[in-house]
């Protein structure tokens, strides 16, 4: 989001920005990394019961790619509007919550 400085230029929110990359490499790691778990472990493995039906219901690419964009979209909607903290959180949430987990599943021994 642009800011209005000082001297009357426009200025970048680079904590926003920073917020809203961070959340969107999150939503696509995840992405690949569930589409990879699943294809090794099955929709069981999925621990979101909604993104678990979804699959069940349209196929595993087509249900990640549609819960992935519509995601994004939410959170391009937040840094858009400022609400930059949020993004943020949702960020370091789906860090801790998606990514770290199927990391230690898929590539621990």
């Amino acid at each position: 989001m642009f800011k209005q400085g000082t001297d009357g230029v426009s200025r970048r929110n680079l904590f926003g920005d920073l917020a809203i990359l961070v959340f969107l490499l999150a939503q696509a790691s995840d992405g690949v990394l569930t589409y990879v778990g699943v294809a090794t472990y099955g929709i069981g493995i999925e621990a979101n019961p909604l993104i678990a039906w979804l699959m069940a219901t349209m196929g595993q690419g087509p249900a990640l790619a549609t819960a992935k964009m519509t995601a994004a979209t939410f959170g391009m909607a937040l840094h858009l509007i400022s609400v930059h903290r949020a993004v943020a959180a949702l960020a370091a949430f789906y860090i801790a919550v998606a990514i770290l987990p199927w990391l230690s599943l898929l590539f621990a021994s």
